[in-house]
């Protein structure tokens, strides 16, 4: 029996062209095992590694169901999806438009960083989708700009992370806001973190099919080399170019800027290279893919446009330039390889600047990289001196000078009206005291006792 394919398991027309668009082919196990549940109804928790296609498990299944039916409650968001950071919100807002091209189905994005008068604004429109993070949405609450008494579906995507950053309060202020009778979806890399049951009993109201996904790991070897600045980075690159053995390699970089000038450099050096990033027209980039596709460009330099939704056989080297600024787009680099049980290699080029993001991509990860060194360029740069047992460098905060209670000297404060124009013969009259002045009696009466502030004036 064959494996369905994703026409089998979604029957809309609009995400069936959306989804030859984007070049989906065989659903992953854990889209094989949560879309037809979840196109049946049921409250799913669904336990699958980070990078295992959780975001479209959800997305598919409950697309289809909004476009299927219209709504009961115009004024509500139909589907809330909730995720513990930015960058994942972000990523699932673009999926999300990708497989809506073709409808008139509306997201907005609900996260910190932006004005709350701003968002109030966007959902006065009534988007039929929101994603967005436990913090700001429990603030919308508070203000009341929210409407959810007929969302249809709720997704806790990464709820295990949103525990861990303590979110847990937030999200229950939000569910209690939604429709009870509602679809609830929820994804982790594990089921088993302390707290997350009762955040379960709390959130799904009914009962809930559990979908355990063991897939084996990725075989890529991840590995790193140190770094002392960029130009050092350069020639490591054209070095590793030159060294490793490889079909296709992708070279990612976090700037439109950098991946031009690695484009001229690659060049250059005489390799066969394709670039990928912002600048670059939809017709340009077709013609940079079909050529690294076809093997006409050995070495594709990219930005994280390319990091997702790219799947070109033969690639079997990844390298980071710049290190990412997620665990979760670290692994959608890396996912460029290493793909349909093949074995993958990813090197990440680590410098100061780069340190904390990759100890905290392994800890995130659960990973430790292998430390090379490419003979004639070992960096001098070791690593930080001092580390948290997180691995990140310990900061390095100035320390206020300690008082020395023997040595220290009593500040006198000094005001503006003690500041007066003193000339040669005059005295300051802050060294003064006032002076009688001795009087005489006319007439039995004495006149009033003046007092001279000048010495000098009492003298004469």
């Amino acid at each position: 029996m064959s494996t369905p394919n994703f026409h089998d398991l979604i029957s809309d027309a609009q995400l069936h062209k959306a989804i030859d668009a984007l070049g989906y082919t065989q659903p992953t196990s854990v889209q094989l095992a949560a879309i037809p549940d979840a196109l049946a109804g049921k409250d799913l928790l669904v336990s699958s590694k980070t990078g295992s296609g959780k975001t479209a498990a959800f997305l598919l299944p409950s697309l289809q169901r909004i476009l299927a039916s219209p709504s009961a409650n115009t004024n509500s968001t139909r589907i809330l999806i909730l995720t513990p950071t930015r960058e994942l919100a972000r990523q699932i807002v673009k999926n999300a438009e990708q497989l809506l091209r073709f409808t008139s189905v509306k997201v907005a994005m609900i996260c910190g960083g932006e004005e709350l008068k701003y968002q109030k604004a966007l959902l006065r429109k009534n988007p039929e989708i929101v994603v967005g993070t436990p913090g700001r949405l429990a603030e919308h609450i508070a203000h009341k700009s929210t409407e959810f008494s007929g969302l249809e579906v709720l997704v806790l995507d990464e709820a295990d992370r949103m525990l861990e950053m303590g979110l847990h309060e937030d999200v229950l202020k939000i569910a209690n806001t939604c429709a009870t009778q509602r679809q609830t979806l929820l994804f982790s890399a594990t089921l088993e973190v302390k707290g997350l049951r009762h955040l379960i009993s709390q959130v799904v109201l009914g009962d809930a099919k559990e979908i355990h996904i063991d897939d084996a790991p990725n075989r890529i070897n991840q590995q790193m080399i140190l770094a002392d600045d960029i130009k050092h980075k350069e020639k490591l690159l054209i070095e590793l170019l030159a060294k490793a053995v490889y079909e296709k390699v992708i070279v990612f970089t976090n700037t439109k800027i950098k991946a031009a000038q690695l484009d001229g450099l690659l060049r250059y050096s005489k390799y066969r290279v394709s670039a990928l990033h912002g600048d670059v027209t939809q017709d340009q980039r077709k013609i940079a893919l079909d050529l690294f596709r076809q093997g006409k460009t050995q070495v594709l330099v990219a930005t994280d446009v390319a990091a997702r939704g790219l799947d070109i056989p033969g690639v079997d080297l990844v390298i980071n330039f710049d290190m990412a600024h997620s665990g979760d787009e670290y692994v959608h680099r890396i996912g460029r390889t290493g793909r349909a049980d093949a074995e993958g290699r990813a090197v990440s080029l680590v410098s100061a600047a780069d340190w904390n993001l990759t100890k905290g991509i392994e800890r995130y990860l659960r990973v430790e990289f292998e430390k090379m060194a490419l003979p004639g360029l070992t960096a001098s740069y070791k690593g930080p001196d001092k580390t948290k047992s997180s691995g990140k460098a310990v900061g390095t905060k100035k320390k206020e000078p300690t008082k020395d209670k023997k040595t220290s000297v009593e500040k006198i404060k000094v005001r503006e009206r003690d500041k007066k124009n003193i000339g040669k013969r005059r005295a300051p009259s802050a060294t003064n005291k006032s002076v009688d002045v001795p009087t005489v009696v006319v007439d039995g009466f004495a006149p009033p006792k003046k007092k001279i502030s000048r010495i000098e004036d009492a003298d004469e």
